[in-house]
């Protein structure tokens, strides 16, 4: 229950800082973070978990994480589940806190994205939805390879929460515009259900294509670490 509060928290933590700074600071007047803050703050989001909760819990916040761990022989399959049910619950409650901040603004709409993920009409770059499956799918393979390389017992000691914060700043900087980067569905999850309507109606693509995306990612990790005997 320890590592099930630890990821609930981790991801509550995630979409809060996340999401926060999208829908609360990104085009704030005059001082707004813009593109490159929302993604650095993603980025810290799990750079800090990792070195508060890593040791507790592994610090996944994020069900294609966990998948992708489990099919790379890092994670075994009777915790998948719970695991799962504590990180959309973490993004849940922390899209809620979210919702009650910034609705004490005046002027707040949440239809108008409340940092959901989207294609087409809804992509902030009008991309497609194939573009938007492309970009998920490549992304997240690329964040396990890099997870389970920078946790891999051969690597540095103690960085991996560096590289894997870094790693996550460097997706949100080349895929916001596409699909304002899930790579996550809690995170999906968490803001989609206060938007509804087109932002429920998509959020399919933020599960599947995250979760193959994580599967490849960990495949292709295996592949290229494994040693000779």
């Amino acid at each position: 229950m320890k590592r099930y509060g630890a990821e609930f928290l981790g991801t509550f933590w995630l979409v809060l800082g996340g999401c926060g700074s999208a829908v609360l600071a990104a085009a704030f007047p005059e001082v707004g973070i813009g593109l490159h803050g929302v993604s650095l703050a993603f980025g810290l989001t799990v750079l800090t978990m990792a070195f508060a909760i890593g040791h507790i819990s592994g610090c996944h916040l994020n069900p294609a994480v966990s998948i992708g761990l489990w099919a790379g022989g890092r994670f075994p399959a009777n915790q998948l589940l719970p695991y799962i049910v504590a990180q959309v619950l973490g993004g849940m409650v922390a899209g809620g806190v979210l919702y009650l901040i910034a609705s004490g603004a005046a002027g707040f709409d949440v239809s108008k994205g409340f940092a959901s993920n989207g294609y087409g009409a809804h992509s902030p770059g009008g991309y497609s939805m194939m573009a938007a499956l492309l970009t998920e799918v490549v992304m997240t393979m690329f964040f396990l390879i890099i997870i389970m390389g920078a946790t891999d017992k051969r690597a540095p000691a103690g960085l991996a929460p560096i590289a894997i914060g870094l790693a996550l700043t460097l997706i949100h900087l080349i895929s916001i515009p596409v699909t304002n980067t899930s790579v996550n569905p809690a995170r999906s999850t968490g803001v989609a259900l206060f938007v509804g309507d087109w932002a429920v109606a998509q959020l399919w693509l933020f599960w599947l294509a995250p979760i193959v995306g994580a599967v490849l990612g960990a495949g292709a990790y295996r592949l290229i670490a494994s040693e000779d005997k």
